[in-house]
C-alpha cells in the first residue's frame, strides 16, 4: 500500500521510498494531489449521473426532469455526460497516482536494485519516454481543442451534449499535470543524486 505523503517535506513511499524530501518538489506535488483530490468528486458525480441515467429510462416524472434540462432525448446527453466526467476524472487522476506513487509499474527487477539504481533509472525513463510522449500528446493536443472551439463543436448524436471542446481541453490539463508531477519527481531524482551523497 502506497502512503500518500500529506505533510509539507514528508517523503514519498512506494517504489522510490527513501528519496530525501525536496521543497520545490513537495509544493509541485501537493498542488498536483490538490487538484486530483478535487477532480476525484468527478467520480462521486459520475456515480450520480449514472444513477440518473437509469432512472430516466424508467421514472417518467425523472425523464420529465431530464429532458426540461437536455432536451427531448436526455438519454443520449446523459450517456455522454457519463463519458465526459471519466475522461476527466481519469486524465487528471494519472498524475495523482505518479505523485504518490501509485502508477502501474513493473518491479520484477527493480525490487532487488538500490535506491540510487532506481533512481537512474526513474530519470531516464522520464527523460526517454514520458515526457517526449506528454509533450507529443500536448503538440497535438492543443489544436485538437482550438479546432473544436473555433468550430463550437456538438456531438453529432441527437440530443447529445455540446461544448465538446471542454472535454476535449482535458487532454491538456491532465498532459500538463502529468509533466508538472514528472518535474516533481526529476527535481527530487536529481536532489537525492547531486546531493546527497547517502543511500
Amino acid at each position: 500500500m502506497v502512503k500518500i505523503p500529506t505533510r509539507p517535506g514528508e517523503a514519498i513511499t512506494g517504489h522510490l521510498a527513501g528519496l530525501p524530501p525536496f521543497a520545490p518538489a513537495d509544493m509541485i506535488e501537493r498542488t498536483v494531489r490538490g487538484i486530483g483530490k478535487v477532480f476525484a468528486l468527478a467520480w462521486l458525480v459520475l456515480v450520480l449521473v449514472t444513477v440518473l441515467a437509469v432512472a430516466e429510462r424508467y421514472a417518467p416524472p425523472i425523464t420529465a426532469a431530464m429532458a426540461a434540462i437536455f432536451g427531448p432525448n436526455p438519454g443520449t446527453a446523459l450517456t455522454e455526460l457519463q463519458w465526459h466526467l471519466y475522461a476527466a476524472g481519469f486524465l487528471v487522476a494519472l498524475s495523482y497516482a505518479m505523485t504518490v506513487g501509485a502508477h502501474v509499474r513493473i518491479d520484477v527487477l527493480a525490487e532487488h536494485w538500490s535506491l540510487r539504481t532506481k533512481a537512474w533509472v526513474e530519470l531516464a525513463g522520464m527523460a526517454l519516454f514520458l515526457a517526449p510522449f506528454a509533450v507529443f500528446v500536448l503538440m497535438h493536443a492543443i489544436p485538437f481543442v482550438e479546432r473544436s472551439y473555433t468550430l463550437n463543436e456538438v456531438s453529432p448524436s441527437p440530443g447529445g451534449l455540446g461544448g465538446r471542446w471542454i472535454i476535449k481541453s482535458f487532454i491538456i490539463v491532465g498532459f500538463v499535470l502529468i509533466l508538472a508531477a514528472a518535474l516533481a519527481r526529476t527535481m527530487r531524482i536529481l536532489n537525492y543524486l547531486f546531493r546527497h551523497r547517502t543511500g
